[in-house]
């Protein structure tokens, strides 16, 4: 979307807005995309209806979102009939869905924000994101005090991390027991290395926010990087990866620099921006884990 459709499009939204705003409730938003679900969230929106909310709700993490929020299904094949009933005033999307954008609107006007674009980082677009929602359902004050509380956080933990910052680090996510994702400068978590002042061994490029799949050989490229895994190693991968002579012979775990997070949305907004920084954070704080 181009800069100046963008700017027409927000302006209508908040024209709209300023009418379902007056209710005491809010407007009723739904949800399709998880990013704009998390910026719903953060600026005290709570959607009535969104997607996959089994799924969503697997990650102890995730934001909390009630019972009576109304289940979409998925987010690749939203149950029309459903959202038309759930009555949204505004229907939350981003370009991940544009396939569907035109039945979409046939029930309610869509807000869609791109948030990943190959090449791009992501998480100042997850802060336009916030401003934009924020004067979509004309409350823009709220989204500068969410701005103001992120940065706050962010510089408070690039402080804190400070110590770390002799050492790149190699951020991961483990797909089997030979393969791996990386995560590059334009994913979530690469761009918030940057921000918290630390660096990303992943300088190679990347297809669309991370690079996958890779050989695990791969990880000793930087032999002097801190390595963390992001997530869970698969049930299916965790005896090969611990049986593989490669992977004990690998700098960052032969030499005691591994760390592991839990799970996290690479493709939130900037809720998961933040719970990431917390996350790595704490980590490194309480120091490696045994291999």
């Amino acid at each position: 979307m181009g800069r100046r459709a963008f700017i027409s499009s927000v302006a209508a939204l908040a024209a709209a807005g300023s009418s379902f705003a007056q209710d005491a409730q809010g407007p009723r938003l739904a949800a399709i995309d998880w990013a704009m679900l998390e910026t719903a969230i953060a600026i005290g929106q709570m959607p009535v209806a969104a997607c996959e909310l089994i799924r969503y709700r697997q990650d102890e993490a995730a934001e909390a979102i009630p019972q009576s929020v109304t289940d979409l299904g998925l987010r690749g094949a939203p149950n029309y009939e459903l959202l038309q009933l759930t009555r949204p005033d505004l229907i939350l999307s981003s370009p991940f869905y544009i396939q569907h954008e035109a039945r979409l609107r046939a029930i309610a006007p869509v807000l869609s924000l791109p948030f990943y674009v190959p090449g791009e980082p992501p998480v100042a677009k997850t802060l336009a994101a916030t401003a934009a929602l924020a004067e979509a359902v004309g409350q823009p004050e709220v989204a500068v005090r969410v701005e103001t509380e992120a940065q706050d956080r962010i510089r408070s933990l690039a402080s804190r991390l400070a110590p770390f910052r002799d050492r790149p680090v190699s951020l991961i996510n483990i797909g089997d027991s030979r393969h791996l994702r990386a995560f590059g400068f334009d994913s979530l978590f690469g761009d918030m290395l940057g921000r918290l002042g630390l660096a990303n061994a992943w300088t190679d490029r990347t297809q669309f926010s991370f690079r996958a799949p890779l050989p695990i050989e791969r990880l000793a490229d930087a032999p002097e990087a801190r390595l963390i895994i992001v997530g869970q190693i698969p049930v299916e991968a965790r005896e090969g990866v611990a049986r593989s002579v490669l992977w004990r012979k690998l700098p960052a775990v032969a030499e005691g620099r591994l760390y592991q997070l839990p799970e996290v949305n690479a493709f939130g907004g900037l809720p998961s921006a933040l719970r990431f920084a917390e996350m790595l954070t704490g980590a490194l704080e309480a120091g490696p884990q045994p291999a």
